[in-house]
């Protein structure tokens, strides 16, 4: 299934992904594989959510695509969102950390 992250689906992801973060593990994966496109609220969501799980003394993996990267890459803000090209790459990253 493939999906897009942008102003219309921001609020519901934000609020579903954030009660995660406040009530589940402190570290988590959040695969985006599928997603094909994201706009600049998808980003900001993205943004708030990885500073509300650094609030919360975990982190916020993303597993990206091409697609994603690409968008992601165009804004400057691969390294801060620290996408990974697999959930693999992803719990390894949490795993060292």
């Amino acid at each position: 299934m493939t999906g897009l992250l942008d102003a219309f689906s921001e609020g519901p992801f934000r609020k579903v992904v954030g009660r995660c973060l406040e009530t589940g593990p402190k570290n988590i994966v959040l695969d985006l594989s599928q997603i094909d496109f994201v706009d600049s609220s998808g980003l900001g969501a993205l943004v708030q959510l990885v500073k509300k799980a650094q609030t919360e003394g975990g982190t916020l993996q993303i597993v990206s695509n091409p697609r994603v990267t690409q968008t992601v890459k165009l804004v400057r803000l691969e390294k801060f969102l620290s996408l990974k090209p697999s959930v693999d790459d992803a719990i390894a990253a949490i795993a060292e950390s």
